[in-house]
């Protein structure tokens, strides 16, 4: 089975049948392909134009290098102008499908409930599977947060943002699988870690999260930038502190 292919698949919303008609193929030829034979050049080169991924990352094994940028054009899948502009299918795509662990690290990440009205539970099935839920905050009572809001030019709002998304994760503290930490770190990159996929959203001086661009990566061999955003992700992680929800917290689900 060619994983990466199938995954491409997935979080693109394509199914064979549209690929076999893309290269003039029967779906019966493009379905050898997700099983794992490996297409003749042509079509190699439609279907990852198709699904704008290099050659060389959906068919290591034939050597082919379609960009200068080497390891690390393989592991870009896409760029999107601004984080608002990710379809909702593919974040949820990417959250269903992860077997292993799924990390997050954001100031307030108020669009990562509000855009599903299920995520608590969903990472609660996804930690009874056996993967390992980690999300990490903003220190709402932070220097960091105050720093940032002042560059957003929204002062204490965004410390009220936090505080109200957090309210959305209450049933997961304590809950076998998953944690939640509060960080008080510049955070020049939100991350978003599923598996061996992860959306890396940098931040841009004065503008919200929302606005500033994300790359879509991949974890491949002898790639560099999904491990080193995943490295940022893990150093932050371990300075942060566990979040102790408030009996007392007067913010309800829905304040933004």
């Amino acid at each position: 089975m060619n994983e990466r292919l199938r995954s491409a698949l997935v979080q693109r919303g394509l199914t064979v049948d549209e690929v076999a008609a893309a290269c003039e193929v029967d779906p019966k030829t493009a379905s050898r392909w997700v099983a794992g034979r490996v297409p003749h050049r042509r079509n190699r080169w439609t279907v990852a134009n198709l699904l704008k991924i290099d050659e060389a990352y959906l068919w290591p094994e034939t050597g082919q290098r379609t960009s200068r940028l080497g390891a690390a054009q393989s592991e870009l899948v896409d760029t999107y102008a601004n984080r608002a502009s990710v379809p909702r299918d593919i974040w949820m795509s990417l959250l269903s499908g992860a077997m292993k662990q799924i990390d997050v690290l954001v100031f307030s990440g108020t669009f990562f409930a509000q855009t599903n009205p299920h995520i608590t539970r969903m990472l609660q099935e996804r930690a009874q599977a056996g993967v390992r839920v980690r999300l990490c905050f903003g220190d709402p009572e932070g220097e960091a947060v105050r720093i940032r809001g002042e560059e957003e030019g929204i002062g204490d709002t965004l410390a009220a943002k936090i505080r109200a998304s957090l309210t959305y994760y209450r049933d997961l503290v304590g809950h076998p699988g998953c944690e939640v930490r509060l960080h008080d770190t510049t955070l020049y990159t939100s991350i978003f870690r599923y598996d061996d996929h992860l959306m890396a959203n940098p931040h841009i001086w004065g503008l919200p999260a929302s606005a500033n661009p994300l790359l879509q990566l991949r974890r491949t061999p002898g790639g560099e930038w999904f491990e080193r955003y995943g490295e940022s992700f893990d150093a932050v992680w371990s300075t942060a502190r566990p979040w102790v929800p408030d009996s007392q917290e007067q913010y309800h689900h829905g304040q933004d």
